[in-house]
């Protein structure tokens, strides 16, 4: 089995970037994807994506079986909320491992939430997301969307083991078309998908990431 690369892994910090300047973009104003609201913020930011990220999202979704669409949780996320989460996982390490260096807990942390710094979300480039059919059920990927490792014992990651032959299929079907336009998965995190980012530019072997941190989206005048 291949070693997961975690994004606390130095090589990820490593990878420059070379902003293109794409703008975040509603995704509750393009209306091509079904939203969910479950991780809604009251700025909105939940709902917002760079344009490229949704121009190949919107590509993958013509790639599925008739009768499923994906179901977006969250796509942007504004630096202070990163900072929040991670911390906030951290801390749970830190009460589950209290012997562990903070090199460790970092690594540990990582392992669910991004640092900060390198964070997907925060780029407008990744997405979490899941199938639902055309009344936008949710389908079963064997785990709940943001399960952490501890709750789902593992499962939450992509190629886990164990999980169910329906769960396994969906989650075959999400690599495949999600790949096919251009995304690339975080493994320890079924649901999350990124174009463009740090993580994505060092797994696709790319000279420099294409998004950077970008600023939160600005509430209508």
């Amino acid at each position: 089995m291949t070693d997961i690369i975690t994004l606390a892994d130095p090589r990820v910090a490593a990878v420059t970037h070379d902003e293109c300047g794409e703008p975040l973009v509603d995704l509750r104003e393009d209306g091509r994807l079904r939203l969910d609201a479950r991780q809604a913020d009251d700025e909105g930011s939940y709902a917002h994506l760079r344009v490229g990220a949704l121009q190949r999202l919107v590509r993958a979704q013509r790639l599925l079986p008739a009768g499923i669409r994906f179901l977006v949780v969250e796509g942007y996320r504004p630096p202070d909320l990163q900072r929040r989460y991670f911390e906030q996982y951290a801390e749970t390490m830190r009460q589950a491992h209290p012997d562990a260096a903070p090199e460790r807990i970092r690594e540990l942390a990582s392992a669910y939430i991004s640092p900060p710094e390198v964070a997907p979300h925060v780029s407008g480039g990744a997405v979490d997301l899941t199938l639902c059919d055309r009344t936008g059920r949710e389908l079963p990927l064997g785990t709940e969307v943001n399960a952490t490792p501890e709750e789902s014992a593992g499962a939450c990651r992509t190629d886990a083991p164990g999980i169910g032959a329906e769960a396994r299929e969906y989650r075959a079907l999400l690599r495949r078309v999600l790949t096919a336009t251009g995304f690339v998965n975080y493994p320890t995190e079924w649901w999350h998908w990124s174009y463009g980012d740090r993580y994505w530019a060092l797994l696709r072997r790319v000279p420099a990431a294409r998004y950077g941190p970008v600023d939160p989206p600005r509430p209508p005048a």
